[in-house]
């Protein structure tokens, strides 16, 4: 038995988001795929300082994740953002944050 499984669902969920955002390269093509309506996987790795093939590796962890979605057009794959899911992780980080902000300690000693 794992312990995570003490804690809350949504908790998990967001700490295996958090985890999959934490890599630089993820967050670059996500920034870049939002800059663009789709785009080829070659186009992606033109962009991104890193090779092709560990690109496609981080395609494939944001895919799994559902953050993005590829459709294959002969021998490319179109990425795109999955706006119901980015959206929904958009709600889970601004829940925490909310939480965090509003957060009056009646006594803190620095």
């Amino acid at each position: 038995m794992r312990k995570t499984t003490n804690f809350d669902e949504n908790d998990r969920e967001l700490a295996k988001l958090a985890r999959l955002l934490s890599h630089p390269a993820r967050i670059a093509i996500l920034r870049f795929l939002a800059s663009t309506d789709c785009c080829i996987s070659g186009d992606i790795s033109n962009e991104i300082p890193l090779s092709r093939t560990t690109v496609s590796q981080h395609l494939n962890e944001l895919k799994g994740a559902g953050l993005i979605t590829g459709e294959i057009e002969g021998v490319r794959v179109n990425y795109c953002l999955d706006s119901q899911q980015i959206e929904k992780a958009s709600a889970s980080f601004d829940g925490l944050f909310e939480i965090l902000k509003n957060n009056k300690p009646k006594q803190c000693n620095p």
